[in-house]
This record gives C-alpha cells, structure tokens and sequence, in this order.
C-alpha cells in the first residue's frame, strides 16, 4: 500500500499477523518498508533494468533511518539511471571483505565516478588508511579504531590531514553501507580531530619568495617546475600536476585546462608567460615517446601526488613555513597589488561567478589575462633579482 511514511509511522507500525506487508513511500518512488511478522523491518528499494522489475533491499530499520533509505533509494536509482544494476554492485560488494578491498571498490565505484579529486583520496588511503587496515575486516573496523588512529595522526602534529581523515573514513563506509557490506559507520559520531579549520590567508613576503625560488633549484626538473608553476600562473596543485602534454600549445603560449578536470568543471584557458614556457620545454626535452602525462608520478598513467617529501625539503631550506596553495594566494594577491583587476585575476584563478552578470558575460578574458600573466612574469623577475633588504638596525654607542 503507498503511503506518506513519517519517521512516527516507521516507529509505531504494527506487525502483520502472517506474511509480510510493504508500504511504499509516496514521496520517494521505488521505496517502500517491508513489514514482517514478528516486527521486523526493512527498507527495499523497486526499479526496472533491462526490463525486467528488481527489487534491492537496502538495509534493516532502525539501523537505517527514514532520511537515509530516502538517499540510498534516491542514489541507487541514479545508478539504475546510468546503466548499472545495483543489485548486481551489491553482491560484487560481497567480495570486499577486507577494508583494503572496500576502499579499492570506493575508488573504482564512487571516488573516479563521482569526483574529479579522486587521487587525493586514493593518497590518503595509499599513505594514512592501508597501513593500519588494509587486511582487517571493515565490518570489524570500530569507533575506537577511528579514534585511535586518528590520534595518531594528530600526534605527529597534522591536524588538518586528522580531519580529511575522518571525512574519508565516513564517505568510504557510508559507501559500503549503501552496497550492504556493512552495517555501521566508524567515523559516526566523531568529531573533528584536528579542531575547527580556520580559512588560511598566508601570503610570502617578497624576501621569502626569493628564498624559496632558491630552494627550488635544488629539486629535481619535474619537482622544480610543479612549484614554479604554481607561481607563475596561480593554478591549483592537482590541476598543475595532472597536466598533460595534449593540453599545451607552447608554442603560442597557451594551457588549456578541460572541463573535466577544472574544479568548476568548466573549460579553463591559462596563457603562459615566456618563464613558463621555458619550464614545460626543458621537461619536454626528456618526454618519452607515447608519454602523455607532464608529471607523470610512480604509477603507470598517474600523476605526482605527493609532494610532502620536496615540500619538507624546501621548507628546510628556505626556512619559510608555507603550504602549497599559499603559492596560488601569494601569486594573486601580488598581483592585485600591481594594479590588475581583481575581476581579471578571478579570472585566472577560474572561480565560479555569481550572479545575473556572470549569464551573460561571455567574454573570455583571454586578452586581459595574458597581459596580466606578463605583467605578473615581469614583477616577479624584478623581485627574483633584487637582493634582500638589509636590516632596519641602528647601531648604537
């Protein structure tokens, strides 16, 4: 029988006296509650593939509430939309005994599919998750293990990596939840390990950039371009790292960034200043033929993702404490200072514009932004080459 189901409803339906009864929802299509005799509840979910009606049970009430089984019907009829059978994905799940193979079929089934920063979750999983649990059961992965390695983590004084973490730990098993490989979330009900992240607003100093120009020369051709880059042209590190060779014209000094791989998932032009240029074609002299990735990283077809090792590196040597966007918030903010337009450097920076001005303002700004890049090319020359400013020290008698 379709009814409007409430979170009361689910609570307080009795039992049929034989059999087993199905209320389907009428605000969700396809869900409905299977009541049976004895009291025991569950959520199925309805869809037609391949013509033929299937019926996928989603999970026991009250382990599963009213709100969720709305998500997993509403998800798995999106898979159903695309072509998959999750019924089909539920018992390839079964295989995934260990929290090695979960996170295996998270990035295969969800993280390649559904996001464009997928390397930096399989990173996460390759460097923090793994090496605690890869050959463990993940239905016998608990709360106290989340905490426990989570303060591991921030122990060794990174806090904020404590905090991605714990958000990827609760995707991955909010993932097996809906394909029924198990039952419960460990991250459910921990907070924020690293405490509350605070928007960062670092910007180098003109000394400091000298200093840690320098200490780039020291990295190896690949290391040493990915930094430079993030500079010159103030892109994002896994948009610079996953450049690929089809996407540059050097010659007429042009990157163009696809859809697919930009953050607002629009087709993004960057010019590149003659220093730019200069990087990428010592790089191209040591291209293997068939090559396609820039940085290309350990893996066959993947880039560099991480950078932890050259970053500690130059820190040392530079003795400058910086993080890697701040090259992009540095690069910007330099250049407004110099007198470029702050809607030409949103521009570069490819951020999302809001408003009505942004539907109809078609223009590319690929003029103003290469006169911006080589303004910005010339500013930062000039700083290279000057030398540090002597100290304000008066000596006195």
């Amino acid at each position: 029988m379709r009814t409007k189901l409430t979170a009361q409803f689910v609570e307080s339906v009795k039992a049929p006296e034989r059999g087993q009864v199905d209320y389907w929802d009428a605000r969700t299509h396809g869900l409905g509650l299977r009541v049976s005799q004895g009291g025991k509840r569950a959520w199925t979910v309805f869809y037609r593939i391949g013509g033929r009606m299937r019926r996928l049970t989603l999970g026991p009430y009250p382990s599963l509430s009213l709100a969720d089984a709305r998500r997993l019907a509403e998800s798995s009829l999106g898979e159903v939309h695309h072509g998959n059978d999750p019924a089909t994905a539920k018992r390839e799940a079964r295989t995934a005994e260990t929290f090695g193979e979960l996170a295996a079929l998270y990035l295969e089934r969800h993280a390649k599919v559904e996001k464009r920063s997928w390397p930096e979750d399989e990173r996460i999983i390759d460097r923090e998750l793994n090496p605690a649990w890869k050959h463990r059961k993940a239905r016998e992965i608990k709360r106290a293990d989340t905490i426990a390695l989570l303060d591991q983590i921030v122990e060794r004084d990174a806090p904020v990596m404590a905090n991605r973490v714990k958000a990827l730990v609760s995707k991955i098993f909010n993932f097996a939840i809906r394909r029924g490989i198990v039952e419960a979330n460990p991250a459910h009900g921990v907070g924020s390990p690293g405490g509350k992240e605070t928007q960062r607003d670092r910007v180098l100093g003109e000394d400091e950039i000298r200093l840690v120009w320098k200490a780039f020369e020291a990295e190896a051709p690949k290391t040493r371009a990915i930094f430079r880059l993030a500079l010159l042209t103030a892109q994002r590190r896994g948009e610079i790292t996953g450049m690929s060779w089809n996407e540059l014209d050097l010659d007429a000094g042009w990157w163009t960034l696809p859809a697919e791989r930009a953050k607002n998932g629009l087709t993004h032009r960057v010019p590149l200043a003659p220093e730019a240029v200069r990087n990428l074609r010592e790089l191209e002299k040591n291209k293997k033929e068939g090559e396609q990735l820039v940085f290309r990283g350990g893996k066959i077809g993947q880039p560099i993702s991480n950078l932890q090792k050259p970053m500690r590196r130059i820190k040392e040597a530079s003795k400058v404490e910086f993080r890697f966007h701040d090259l992009r918030r540095t690069a910007a903010s330099l250049m407004t200072g110099i007198g470029i337009p702050r809607l030409v450097v949103s521009k570069l920076l490819n951020h999302v514009e809001q408003g009505i001005t942004s539907v109809y303002d078609r223009h590319s700004y690929d003029a103003e932004k290469r006169a911006a890049l080589l303004k910005w090319e010339r500013r930062l020359r000039d700083l290279l080459e000057q030398k540090p400013k002597p100290s304000k020290v008066v000596a006195l008698r």
